[in-house]
């Protein structure tokens, strides 16, 4: 069966498959990144490794540690965990960077530790930005990144995938940024949720690599794994310069023998789940929010409401690079070209950060730097910032900022009753001197209706095989379906806030503290041994580890859904829990429970023949994606940290 790129970059980084065994998204595999990044959090996932009993990292050339989000922060307590995380990393022969150095991702890239073809991790969300350089870029839990120190390896489940097809070019005036915005508003239903997409067509060879970097890292806003854009000469010019302006590092080699090889491209015929089609010519400067990512409205109509602005926002791994910081000064240079006053307007706060320290210094080679803060922009170190809600220049109560960062969550950037506008870099400094949300002048003024369509595909058949059991793992369970009639039930419903953080709970007190802000009658309505299932994105919002125990705790045998949070899920089989999908479960149950309730005994017996990868219930059989070896040895284990502390 042929094979999609995302599909080739997880069977050249899986370990331990059958010699026939062609990788398909479905598939749970064991596989070895070529690294893994964290950040300020390494201080926890220390913890975590300590707590498995490892002294020494299993490969030391894995890991990678780059200080980034409360670089602001000069409290002694701050700077204690940083040099406890630098002297950690001395000790361990890992590679550290330094906070003031940049933003973690950024500093990947630069350092040649993102190459095409590979697969990279870290433990941000926003690990994605990686497939702008055509890497396999994905985030992992805390527990996976000590798993990953202790044996190099971890478990992943490859993603459905989605081809997004790019015709034509941007106009003038149009940015990289401009494209996720559009998509992201215009797929807005979670078309794409929990997929890894795959970027084709013609239009994707005219994107600089800025461009391809801003909207990878914004796929993690659309609800996507990963974004990753094609091995082409673009990228491949782009890390022979960086590897040019590192003579001879210890990576080097490894970057040449990458360049050297060819490029991994999707099979002719590969199977998508579906591809959006975008018209790169049709896409018009928009704006994102406010409170959310998935709300667009065209700039020339955010202009005309006359939005007032208190802050602007030029920075953050989305946003910070050196042609991001070019685009903001040519709009301060065309409008004072124009005759206007390109300086920042009273009432307004400018902040500017470089992504890293070598993009300031590209900035200042070009006198954008310079300009930026002529105009009255105020600098702040190279870093995250007030893109986290840390540092200098929050938004203050009933305040408007407009920011060329990725995420307007209510409350992220500053006060709750604030509101965060996302929009392009050139359109963040206009409005920074416009004192209002503002276009740039000589922007190209595309129409602005739909540039993107999407087509269906159906599943291409799949070779069925018996699925491998695990000496131990049962060949199938039984159960009485409880549904739980709800898309979007989030890990605050599932486990609260008011027992997240006490520690020390014994198990049934967990299991009491189940759904009770969801539905308190699930309490009495679930009985051990039941079968849960859930509608779509499943165990969304917060990451809390307990939102999978309590219900294994509760003696839910495990958990049915259409789709999961991945954190939900790597949360979920990290404590030895299993997760399955099965939308068509769910639409039957919804055809046949038309009355909704948000907790349901369905009265329906069902059977899960995991070796045949195949659910059964009341005369009806429904296909499971497989659940490989890789998952059963997690659940057997008793979770990820019980497994590592028996294989060490």
């Amino acid at each position: 069966m042929k094979q999609n790129r995302i599909e080739k970059i997880a069977q050249a980084h899986a370990v331990g498959l059958a010699p026939d065994h062609v990788v398909h998204s479905g598939d749970f595999l064991t596989v070895r990144p070529a690294h893994v990044m964290t950040h300020d959090n390494t201080s926890p996932v220390m913890e975590k490794f300590a707590s498995i009993g490892v002294a020494k990292m299993a490969d030391p050339a894995q890991p990678i540690f780059a200080i980034d989000h409360d670089v602001q922060n000069l409290s002694d307590a701050n700077q204690d965990k940083y040099r406890r995380i630098e002297a950690f990393a001395k000790e361990q022969g890992v590679r550290f960077f330094p906070p003031g150095r940049g933003i973690g991702h950024q500093v990947m890239c630069e350092e040649g530790f993102v190459l095409p073809g590979t697969m990279v991790v870290a433990s941000d969300s926003h690990s994605n930005i990686y497939g702008g350089l055509g890497a396999l870029g994905t985030p992992v839990v805390r527990t996976d990144a000590a798993g990953l120190w202790a044996t190099g390896a971890s478990w992943y489940q490859v993603p459905p995938v989605t081809r997004i097809h790019l015709e034509g070019e941007l106009g003038r005036g149009v940015s990289g940024k401009d494209v996720i915005i559009a998509l992201c508003g215009e797929f807005n239903q979670d078309e794409v949720l929990n997929h890894a997409l795959e970027f084709t067509g013609p239009g994707v060879a005219a994107l600089s690599i800025e461009a391809r970097l801003a909207i990878a890292n914004m796929t993690t806003e659309w609800g996507a794994l990963a974004g990753v854009f094609p091995d082409d000469d673009r990228v491949r010019a782009w890390l022979a310069a960086q590897l040019e302006a590192r003579g001879g590092e210890a990576l080097g080699d490894v970057t040449r023998e990458r360049l050297a090889c060819k490029a991994l491209v999707a099979d002719d015929g590969a199977s998508y789940v579906q591809t959006i089609h975008l018209d790169l010519t049709r896409v018009a400067p928009g704006i994102s929010g406010p409170d959310q990512v998935k709300v667009r409205r065209s700039l020339h109509a955010v202009v005309a409401e006359g939005v007032v602005i208190h802050k602007a926002y030029l920075l953050s791994c989305a946003n910070g690079r050196a042609e991001d910081l070019a685009e903001a000064a040519n709009a301060l240079r065309a409008i004072a070209a124009a005759g206007g006053t390109a300086k920042v307007a009273a009432g307004v706060e400018f902040y500017i950060a470089p992504a890293s320290t070598e993009v300031q210094a590209a900035s200042e080679a070009s006198g954008d730097w310079q300009t930026l803060l002529a105009a009255g922009a105020r600098a702040l170190p190279a870093g995250c910032g007030p893109c986290i809600g840390l540092g200098t220049g929050l938004l203050g109560p009933g305040e408007v900022g407009v920011s060329a960062t990725n995420r307007n969550f209510k409350g992220r950037m500053g006060d709750a009753s604030a509101q965060a506008l996302l929009a392009s870099p050139a359109v963040v400094a206009a409005s920074a001197v416009a004192g209002r949300i503002a276009a740039p002048p000589g922007g190209h003024v595309a129409e602005d209706g739909k540039a993107g369509r999407l087509e269906r595909h159906e599943a291409a058949p799949r070779k069925a095989n018996a699925v491998e059991i695990l000496e131990g793992f049962p060949s199938e369970v039984t159960g009485e379906l409880l549904f739980l009639d709800a898309d979007n039930l989030n890990t605050d419903g599932i486990y609260g806030k008011d027992v997240t953080y006490q520690d020390g709970l014994t198990p049934d007190q967990m299991a009491a503290a189940a759904m009770l802000n969801y539905d308190p009658a699930f309490q009495e309505l679930a009985q051990a041994g039941d079968v849960l299932v859930s509608g779509f994105n499943f165990g969304t919002g917060s990451s809390r580890e307990q939102a999978a125990t309590c219900l294994k705790h509760k003696g839910m045998v495990l958990v049915i859904a259409g789709s999961f949070s991945e954190t939900y899920k790597r949360n979920a089989f990290n404590n030895g829990y299993i997760c399955l999908e099965c939308p068509a479960l769910v639409a039957d149950l919804r055809e046949r429970f038309i009355e909704q309730l948000p907790t349901r005994r369905a009265g329906l017996q069902v059977r899960i023949d995991f070796r045949a990868a195949v659910l059964e219930y009341d005369g009806v059989s429904l296909p499971l994606a497989p659940l490989g070896p890789a998952a059963q040895a997690l659940v057997l284990a008793g979770g990820l940290e019980a497994q590592l502390r028996a294989r060490i």
